[in-house]
Protein backbone atom coordinates (compact mmCIF):
# COMPACT_ATOMS: atom_id res chain seq x y z
CA UNK A 1 0.00 0.00 0.00
CA UNK A 2 1.31 3.45 -0.91
CA UNK A 3 -1.69 5.66 -0.10
CA UNK A 4 -1.00 8.27 2.54
CA UNK A 5 2.72 8.37 1.72
CA UNK A 6 4.25 11.69 0.65
CA UNK A 7 7.35 11.69 -1.58
CA UNK A 8 9.45 14.81 -2.20
CA UNK A 9 10.80 14.81 -5.77
CA UNK A 10 13.65 16.84 -7.22
CA UNK A 11 12.65 17.67 -10.82
CA UNK A 12 16.02 19.10 -11.84
CA UNK A 13 18.87 17.03 -13.26
CA UNK A 14 16.85 14.66 -15.46
CA UNK A 15 18.23 14.31 -18.97
CA UNK A 16 14.77 14.84 -20.53
CA UNK A 17 14.03 17.88 -18.40
CA UNK A 18 11.77 18.79 -15.45
CA UNK A 19 8.56 18.35 -17.47
CA UNK A 20 9.33 14.64 -17.92
CA UNK A 21 9.73 14.24 -14.15
CA UNK A 22 6.44 16.10 -13.63
CA UNK A 23 4.69 13.67 -15.97
CA UNK A 24 6.09 10.77 -13.96
CA UNK A 25 4.93 12.41 -10.74
CA UNK A 26 1.40 12.68 -12.14
CA UNK A 27 1.37 8.95 -12.94
CA UNK A 28 2.54 8.04 -9.43
CA UNK A 29 0.02 10.42 -7.84
CA UNK A 30 -2.77 8.75 -9.80
CA UNK A 31 -1.85 5.55 -7.91
CA UNK A 32 -2.28 7.15 -4.52
CA UNK A 33 1.09 8.70 -3.70
CA UNK A 34 1.15 12.37 -2.68
CA UNK A 35 4.02 14.19 -4.41
CA UNK A 36 5.82 17.40 -3.47
CA UNK A 37 7.55 18.38 -6.72
CA UNK A 38 10.51 20.79 -6.44
CA UNK A 39 11.73 22.46 -9.61
CA UNK A 40 11.21 25.41 -11.99
CA UNK A 41 7.46 26.03 -11.83
CA UNK A 42 7.38 27.53 -15.33
CA UNK A 43 8.56 24.16 -16.75
CA UNK A 44 6.41 21.83 -14.67
CA UNK A 45 3.00 22.70 -16.08
CA UNK A 46 -0.32 22.56 -14.28
CA UNK A 47 -0.06 20.32 -11.21
CA UNK A 48 -1.89 17.03 -11.50
CA UNK A 49 -4.22 15.91 -8.69
CA UNK A 50 -2.09 14.76 -5.79
CA UNK A 51 0.94 16.79 -6.92
CA UNK A 52 2.01 20.01 -5.22
CA UNK A 53 4.55 22.11 -7.12
CA UNK A 54 7.16 24.05 -5.15
CA UNK A 55 9.01 26.60 -7.25
CA UNK A 56 12.73 25.78 -6.88
CA UNK A 57 14.52 26.63 -10.13
CA UNK A 58 18.08 26.46 -8.76
CA UNK A 59 19.92 23.22 -9.57
CA UNK A 60 23.22 21.71 -8.42
CA UNK A 61 22.81 18.55 -10.51
CA UNK A 62 25.94 19.18 -12.60
CA UNK A 63 28.17 20.66 -9.89
CA UNK A 64 31.76 19.39 -9.88
CA UNK A 65 31.84 19.28 -6.06
CA UNK A 66 28.35 18.16 -4.96
CA UNK A 67 28.93 18.50 -1.20
CA UNK A 68 30.21 22.07 -1.54
CA UNK A 69 27.41 22.96 -3.95
CA UNK A 70 24.77 21.61 -1.56
CA UNK A 71 26.20 23.66 1.31
CA UNK A 72 26.37 26.78 -0.85
CA UNK A 73 22.89 26.40 -2.40
CA UNK A 74 20.26 25.93 0.32
CA UNK A 75 17.54 26.99 -2.11
CA UNK A 76 18.39 24.38 -4.77
CA UNK A 77 15.70 21.88 -5.69
CA UNK A 78 17.51 18.84 -4.26
CA UNK A 79 18.22 20.54 -0.92
CA UNK A 80 14.66 21.76 -0.55
CA UNK A 81 13.24 18.33 -1.47
CA UNK A 82 15.43 16.53 1.05
CA UNK A 83 14.82 19.19 3.68
CA UNK A 84 11.08 18.53 3.31
CA UNK A 85 11.80 14.97 4.45
CA UNK A 86 13.99 16.13 7.32
CA UNK A 87 11.28 18.56 8.42
CA UNK A 88 8.60 15.88 8.37
CA UNK A 89 6.62 17.25 5.40
CA UNK A 90 7.49 14.19 3.29
CA UNK A 91 8.32 10.57 4.04
CA UNK A 92 11.00 9.95 1.37
CA UNK A 93 12.77 11.75 -1.45
CA UNK A 94 13.58 10.99 -5.10
CA UNK A 95 16.24 12.69 -7.21
CA UNK A 96 17.52 11.78 -10.66
CA UNK A 97 20.25 14.39 -10.63
CA UNK A 98 23.72 13.96 -9.18
CA UNK A 99 24.12 11.01 -6.81
CA UNK A 100 26.68 13.06 -4.91
CA UNK A 101 24.24 15.91 -4.42
CA UNK A 102 21.50 13.56 -3.22
CA UNK A 103 23.89 11.91 -0.79
CA UNK A 104 25.25 15.21 0.54
CA UNK A 105 21.78 16.72 0.90
CA UNK A 106 20.65 13.58 2.72
CA UNK A 107 23.58 13.64 5.13
CA UNK A 108 23.11 17.33 5.91
CA UNK A 109 19.30 17.43 6.15
CA UNK A 110 18.09 13.93 7.03
CA UNK A 111 21.23 12.63 8.79
CA UNK A 112 22.60 9.12 8.79
CA UNK A 113 20.98 6.49 10.98
CA UNK A 114 22.30 5.96 14.48
CA UNK A 115 25.34 3.71 14.35
CA UNK A 116 25.60 3.73 10.54
CA UNK A 117 29.07 4.36 9.12
CA UNK A 118 28.09 5.27 5.57
CA UNK A 119 24.89 5.34 3.50
CA UNK A 120 24.94 3.00 0.50
CA UNK A 121 23.12 2.83 -2.82
CA UNK A 122 21.40 -0.51 -3.31
CA UNK A 123 20.01 -1.49 -6.71
CA UNK A 124 18.04 -4.47 -7.95
CA UNK A 125 20.15 -5.84 -10.82
CA UNK A 126 17.88 -6.58 -13.81
CA UNK A 127 18.39 -10.34 -14.10
CA UNK A 128 15.48 -12.40 -15.52
CA UNK A 129 14.09 -14.83 -12.99
CA UNK A 130 16.32 -14.05 -10.03
CA UNK A 131 16.91 -10.35 -9.30
CA UNK A 132 20.06 -9.59 -7.34
CA UNK A 133 20.52 -6.73 -4.87
CA UNK A 134 23.87 -5.05 -5.54
CA UNK A 135 25.38 -2.48 -3.21
CA UNK A 136 27.11 -0.10 -3.06
CA UNK A 137 26.51 1.13 -6.64
CA UNK A 138 27.86 4.64 -6.35
CA UNK A 139 27.69 6.35 -2.96
CA UNK A 140 31.19 5.45 -1.68
CA UNK A 141 34.18 5.04 -3.97
CA UNK A 142 36.48 4.46 -1.01
CA UNK A 143 35.46 2.33 1.96
CA UNK A 144 36.76 0.54 5.04
CA UNK A 145 36.01 -3.09 5.97
CA UNK A 146 33.38 -2.18 8.56
CA UNK A 147 31.48 -0.20 5.92
CA UNK A 148 31.13 -3.24 3.67
CA UNK A 149 30.08 -5.40 6.62
CA UNK A 150 27.22 -2.99 7.27
CA UNK A 151 26.35 -2.94 3.56
CA UNK A 152 25.98 -6.72 3.66
CA UNK A 153 23.33 -6.49 6.39
CA UNK A 154 21.62 -3.54 4.69
CA UNK A 155 21.39 -5.48 1.43
CA UNK A 156 20.06 -8.60 3.15
CA UNK A 157 17.36 -6.60 4.93
CA UNK A 158 16.36 -4.85 1.69
CA UNK A 159 16.23 -8.16 -0.20
CA UNK A 160 13.91 -9.58 2.45
CA UNK A 161 11.63 -6.53 2.68
CA UNK A 162 11.35 -5.56 -1.00
CA UNK A 163 11.93 -8.81 -2.89
CA UNK A 164 10.52 -11.20 -0.29
CA UNK A 165 13.63 -13.40 -0.06
CA UNK A 166 13.36 -15.34 3.20
CA UNK A 167 17.07 -15.85 3.88
CA UNK A 168 19.08 -13.89 1.31
CA UNK A 169 22.41 -15.43 0.28
CA UNK A 170 25.09 -12.76 0.62
CA UNK A 171 28.31 -12.74 -1.39
CA UNK A 172 31.30 -10.40 -1.68
CA UNK A 173 32.32 -9.36 -5.20
CA UNK A 174 35.89 -10.43 -5.93
CA UNK A 175 38.09 -11.84 -8.70
CA UNK A 176 37.84 -15.38 -7.37
CA UNK A 177 35.85 -17.50 -4.94
CA UNK A 178 38.77 -18.34 -2.67
CA UNK A 179 39.17 -16.40 0.59
CA UNK A 180 42.71 -15.49 -0.49
CA UNK A 181 41.52 -13.72 -3.66
CA UNK A 182 40.95 -9.99 -4.06
CA UNK A 183 42.52 -6.84 -2.72
CA UNK A 184 43.63 -6.47 0.88
CA UNK A 185 40.28 -4.79 1.56
CA UNK A 186 38.30 -7.68 0.06
CA UNK A 187 40.29 -10.27 2.00
CA UNK A 188 39.73 -8.42 5.28
CA UNK A 189 36.00 -8.03 4.61
CA UNK A 190 35.78 -11.73 3.74
CA UNK A 191 37.29 -12.63 7.10
CA UNK A 192 34.93 -10.31 9.00
CA UNK A 193 31.79 -11.49 7.20
CA UNK A 194 32.75 -15.12 7.75
CA UNK A 195 32.79 -14.44 11.49
CA UNK A 196 29.52 -12.52 11.90
CA UNK A 197 26.20 -13.99 12.99
CA UNK A 198 22.76 -13.47 11.48
CA UNK A 199 23.86 -13.48 7.85
CA UNK A 200 23.48 -16.19 5.19
CA UNK A 201 27.07 -15.70 4.05
CA UNK A 202 28.21 -17.70 1.00
CA UNK A 203 31.68 -16.19 0.53
CA UNK A 204 33.27 -14.51 -2.45
CA UNK A 205 31.45 -14.35 -5.77
CA UNK A 206 32.78 -13.38 -9.19
CA UNK A 207 31.44 -11.03 -11.84
CA UNK A 208 29.70 -13.92 -13.60
CA UNK A 209 27.61 -14.43 -10.47
CA UNK A 210 25.86 -11.12 -11.01
CA UNK A 211 23.62 -13.09 -13.37
CA UNK A 212 24.08 -16.71 -12.27
CA UNK A 213 21.60 -16.69 -9.39
CA UNK A 214 24.25 -17.90 -6.94
CA UNK A 215 23.72 -14.94 -4.58
CA UNK A 216 20.71 -12.80 -3.69
CA UNK A 217 22.86 -9.92 -2.39
CA UNK A 218 26.30 -8.93 -3.70
CA UNK A 219 28.44 -6.43 -1.80
CA UNK A 220 31.11 -4.16 -3.30
CA UNK A 221 32.61 -0.71 -2.86
CA UNK A 222 30.78 2.07 -4.71
CA UNK A 223 33.33 2.34 -7.52
CA UNK A 224 33.32 -1.36 -8.35
CA UNK A 225 29.57 -1.73 -7.90
CA UNK A 226 28.80 1.26 -10.11
CA UNK A 227 31.00 -0.02 -12.94
CA UNK A 228 29.54 -3.54 -12.64
CA UNK A 229 25.93 -2.30 -12.69
CA UNK A 230 26.38 -0.01 -15.68
CA UNK A 231 28.30 -2.64 -17.64
CA UNK A 232 25.56 -5.18 -16.98
CA UNK A 233 22.78 -2.78 -17.96
CA UNK A 234 24.61 -1.80 -21.14
CA UNK A 235 25.19 -5.44 -22.07
CA UNK A 236 21.50 -6.25 -21.48
CA UNK A 237 20.33 -3.38 -23.66
CA UNK A 238 22.85 -4.20 -26.40
CA UNK A 239 21.72 -7.84 -26.44
CA UNK A 240 18.07 -6.86 -26.68
CA UNK A 241 18.93 -4.44 -29.48
CA UNK A 242 20.75 -7.18 -31.39
CA UNK A 243 17.80 -9.56 -30.99
CA UNK A 244 15.42 -6.84 -32.18
CA UNK A 245 17.58 -6.13 -35.23
CA UNK A 246 17.83 -9.83 -36.09
CA UNK A 247 14.07 -10.25 -35.73
CA UNK A 248 13.42 -7.52 -38.32
CA UNK A 249 16.21 -8.38 -40.77
CA UNK A 250 13.96 -10.09 -43.35
CA UNK A 251 10.49 -11.44 -44.07
CA UNK A 252 11.14 -14.83 -42.45
CA UNK A 253 12.81 -13.18 -39.46
CA UNK A 254 9.88 -10.79 -39.03
CA UNK A 255 7.45 -13.72 -39.04
CA UNK A 256 9.48 -15.47 -36.34
CA UNK A 257 9.76 -12.20 -34.46
CA UNK A 258 5.99 -11.86 -34.34
CA UNK A 259 5.71 -15.32 -32.80
CA UNK A 260 8.38 -14.51 -30.21
CA UNK A 261 7.16 -11.00 -29.46
CA UNK A 262 5.17 -11.78 -26.26
CA UNK A 263 8.08 -13.74 -24.74
CA UNK A 264 10.64 -11.13 -25.78
CA UNK A 265 8.50 -8.35 -24.32
CA UNK A 266 8.50 -10.16 -20.97
CA UNK A 267 12.29 -10.48 -21.04
CA UNK A 268 12.67 -6.84 -22.05
CA UNK A 269 10.50 -5.74 -19.13
CA UNK A 270 12.56 -7.81 -16.67
CA UNK A 271 15.89 -6.28 -17.73
CA UNK A 272 14.63 -2.71 -18.21
CA UNK A 273 16.21 -0.51 -15.48
CA UNK A 274 13.17 1.78 -15.58
CA UNK A 275 10.97 -0.99 -14.23
CA UNK A 276 13.18 -1.26 -11.14
CA UNK A 277 12.75 2.48 -10.47
CA UNK A 278 16.31 3.18 -9.34
CA UNK A 279 18.49 2.52 -6.31
CA UNK A 280 17.58 2.85 -2.65
CA UNK A 281 19.81 5.17 -0.64
CA UNK A 282 20.09 3.22 2.61
CA UNK A 283 21.60 4.26 5.94
CA UNK A 284 19.85 7.60 6.39
CA UNK A 285 17.09 8.23 8.93
CA UNK A 286 14.58 8.43 6.08
CA UNK A 287 14.50 6.81 2.67
CA UNK A 288 15.86 8.14 -0.60
CA UNK A 289 15.65 6.74 -4.14
CA UNK A 290 18.09 7.67 -6.91
CA UNK A 291 16.86 6.83 -10.44
CA UNK A 292 18.94 7.19 -13.59
CA UNK A 293 18.90 10.73 -14.91
CA UNK A 294 18.18 9.33 -18.39
CA UNK A 295 14.85 7.79 -17.31
CA UNK A 296 11.62 8.68 -19.06
CA UNK A 297 8.44 9.65 -17.22
CA UNK A 298 7.69 5.95 -16.72
CA UNK A 299 10.99 5.41 -14.90
CA UNK A 300 10.41 8.42 -12.66
CA UNK A 301 6.91 7.21 -11.80
CA UNK A 302 8.42 3.85 -10.86
CA UNK A 303 11.06 5.59 -8.72
CA UNK A 304 8.38 7.48 -6.80
CA UNK A 305 6.33 4.32 -6.31
CA UNK A 306 9.47 2.47 -5.19
CA UNK A 307 10.08 5.13 -2.56
CA UNK A 308 6.47 4.92 -1.39
CA UNK A 309 6.60 1.12 -1.13
CA UNK A 310 9.82 1.40 0.83
CA UNK A 311 8.15 3.72 3.32
CA UNK A 312 5.12 1.45 3.62
CA UNK A 313 7.38 -1.55 4.15
CA UNK A 314 9.50 0.31 6.73
CA UNK A 315 12.73 -0.38 4.85
CA UNK A 316 14.63 2.09 7.04
CA UNK A 317 13.41 0.66 10.34
CA UNK A 318 13.86 -2.97 9.31
CA UNK A 319 17.30 -2.35 7.87
CA UNK A 320 18.43 -0.64 11.07
CA UNK A 321 16.94 -3.44 13.17
CA UNK A 322 18.91 -6.01 11.17
CA UNK A 323 22.15 -4.10 11.80
CA UNK A 324 21.37 -3.81 15.50
CA UNK A 325 20.49 -7.50 15.87
CA UNK A 326 23.77 -8.45 14.22
CA UNK A 327 25.83 -6.13 16.40
CA UNK A 328 26.98 -4.34 13.25
CA UNK A 329 26.20 -0.78 14.37
CA UNK A 330 29.00 1.66 15.09
CA UNK A 331 29.50 2.39 18.81
CA UNK A 332 27.88 5.71 19.68
CA UNK A 333 31.13 6.97 21.17
CA UNK A 334 33.01 6.61 17.89
CA UNK A 335 33.69 9.79 15.96
CA UNK A 336 31.80 10.36 12.73
CA UNK A 337 33.39 9.57 9.39
CA UNK A 338 34.24 12.30 6.99
CA UNK A 339 31.89 12.84 4.06
CA UNK A 340 32.05 9.83 1.72
CA UNK A 341 33.59 9.98 -1.72
CA UNK A 342 31.08 9.38 -4.49
CA UNK A 343 31.72 7.02 -7.36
Amino acid sequence: MTRGVTVAVDANGADLGPAEVAAGAATAAAQGVRVLLFGPADQLGVPAPGVEIVDAPASVAKAADPARAVRASPDSSIVRAVRAVGDGRADAFVSGGSTGAALAAGLFNVKRGRGVHRPALAAAVPVPGHPVTLLDVGANAEVRPEHLVQFAFMGAALSSVVLGVASPRVGLLSNGEEATKGTALVREVHAQLAAVRGLNWIGNVEGTDLTSGKADVIVADGFTGNVALKALEAASQATLGAVRAAATSGARARLGGLMLKPALRSVRDEVDPENAGGAYLLGLRHLGVVPHGRFTRYGFSQAILLAARGVSGDVVGRTHAALEAAGALRPSTQASDASPSVA
